[in-house]
């Protein structure tokens, strides 16, 4: 066919054009039967169908929601470690919790991790950083045969280069050091930091997409657990990373609040598995770790779920879901992203319209400003519903706590928003035990005497290019 004016060039210009348009369609599809939600299948298909050029290379950044790869080598992937697991879950078996009841959290969260709840164990809560760090640097400094660490960040101050050599001389003690890192949360450690830690005897390796050619796009995927085990006897986990701002040290943001967790006794096995799995993923090693444990005298009831996009559903999502369905008298949640999606926004209205007294806290000021602006906009789905959102400002929250009637109380690394239900690797330990929990509640109602409640005319009185920059932040949250 002969079209005047067109010479080959155009030609060739045009069968490009076709050909993106064509692969986009194939990426449509492809969405369509993949991607988790409504609203985000819609958002690229639009985007696909209309730009192309664009739409395609950003799908493969952010558009993929499951890990792939990484449940076939935590689970198949090697003998070793199936046999690793297996022993794990025979030794605990003396101390597990059977849960009974028509409508039990505790079973369907223990069904989510994978992991079962124990007893015999011992939880102390970490307020804010000094605390956190100085029982973590004990515990490395008093290891005698393993160190297992995990951190989405690490940074190369004060206290990160106080980490480093804490690992160094552990190594050079002849402890076994495994340290593993978020290639991009920890995208600014400098190769120095970590060439001084391999050649102390440290095994290091980035938690990230780097197992095949083709999973290097998985980009929009993050290893956000903070853990710490020490001779598989102790472990921590928690809100806190490794660097300056979470000791308060930054002056944008002040004071930092936040709270970790020490775990002792045979939860502290199934912290390790966690870690285990994670590394086999990082680099297809088993290292030698110690499995046996013992009970502590507390015999507090609990168990740690980890949760994450290589997970068959958004378990963290189900975990918070649940966690609004089945409470009673009170939901308390601390987070720094107040950013739910439309199954748990429906929970908490549903719990508050019930008569439970459920409160969300997060920060008044921002870290990162479209997540924060966005949260604003949830305020005409929340407020009017009875959930009752509290502004902290005494510095800046980033601490992950939930509070479950007098049942459960939970401290972890998940927030409430898309990237924890379904973009992030996060692990949260959950406590039965009544004194732990009294602990948590006292905590978080002295955090609470350090906010202000919200109400409808902090959102509908602001100006209007405020609501409209919020609700314009909203329709990012899939890939916030």
């Amino acid at each position: 066919m002969f079209v005047p004016g067109w010479d080959s060039s155009t030609w060739w210009g045009f069968a490009g054009l076709v050909v993106f348009y064509i692969i986009g369609f194939g990426h449509v599809v492809h969405a369509l039967m993949n991607v988790r939600t409504a609203q985000g299948t819609l958002a690229w298909v639009l985007a696909l169908l209309t730009a192309p050029f664009l739409a395609i290379p950003l799908y493969w950044l952010l558009g993929r929601t499951r890990f792939s790869g990484y449940l076939r080598a935590r689970r198949m992937g090697d003998a070793e470690l199936r046999e690793k697991l297996d022993e794990m879950f025979s030794r605990l078996g003396h101390f597990r919790v059977e849960f009974t009841g028509r409508l039990s959290f505790e079973r369907a969260a223990e069904y989510l991790g994978g992991l079962p709840f124990t007893r015999g164990n011992e939880l102390d809560l970490l307020i804010d950083g000094k605390e956190a760090f100085d029982r973590i640097f004990d515990a490395i400094r008093r290891a005698e045969k393993s160190v297992c660490v995990c951190f989405f960040i690490v940074k190369n101050d004060r206290i990160g280069r106080r980490f480093q050599q804490a690992l160094i001389e552990r190594a050079r003690a002849g402890v076994e050091v495994c340290f593993l890192f978020d290639e991009i949360g920890s995208h600014k450690l400098p190769r120095s930091y970590l060439r001084e830690l391999r050649e102390a005897g440290v095994r290091c390796h980035p938690f990230g997409s780097n197992r095949h050619w083709w999973s290097r796009l998985q980009l929009n995927f993050r290893n956000h657990r903070k853990i710490v085990v020490c001779d598989g006897e102790t472990a921590f986990i928690g809100g806190l990373n490794v660097g300056d701002e979470y000791l308060g040290r930054d002056q944008r943001l002040g004071a930092w609040r936040d709270t970790h967790l020490q775990l002792r006794g045979p939860v502290v096995q199934t912290v390790q598995v966690v870690f285990l799995e994670d590394w086999f993923w990082a680099c297809g090693e088993i290292p030698p770790l110690r499995w046996t444990t013992r009970p502590e005298a507390a015999d507090q009831v609990a168990a740690v779920i980890p949760t994450g996009p290589s997970d068959p559903g958004d378990s963290w999502q189900l975990v918070v879901a649940e966690a609004a369905n089945t409470a009673r008298r009170k939901l308390w949640i601390t987070t720094p992203y107040f950013v739910p999606d439309e199954g748990v926004l429906t929970a908490l209205q549903t719990a508050a319209i019930r008569g439970v007294d459920v409160r969300i806290l997060v920060p008044e000021r921002p870290d990162h400003r479209l997540v924060w602006l966005s949260s604003f906009s949830f305020y005409e789905q929340a407020i009017p519903f009875g959930v009752r959102l509290f502004r902290y400002h005494r510095g800046f929250l980033h601490q992950k706590v939930m509070l479950i009637d007098d049942r459960l109380a939970a401290v972890g690394t998940a927030n409430l928003d898309n990237r924890s239900f379904r973009l992030n690797f996060e692990i949260t330990a959950f406590c039965a035990d009544k004194v732990f929990i009294e602990e948590v509640e006292q905590m978080l109602r002295v955090d609470f005497s350090h906010a202000g409640e919200a109400e409808m005319a902090d959102f509908t009185g602001r100006p209007f290019w405020f609501r409209a920059a919020s609700r314009a932040a909203r329709l990012l949250a899939p890939v916030q």
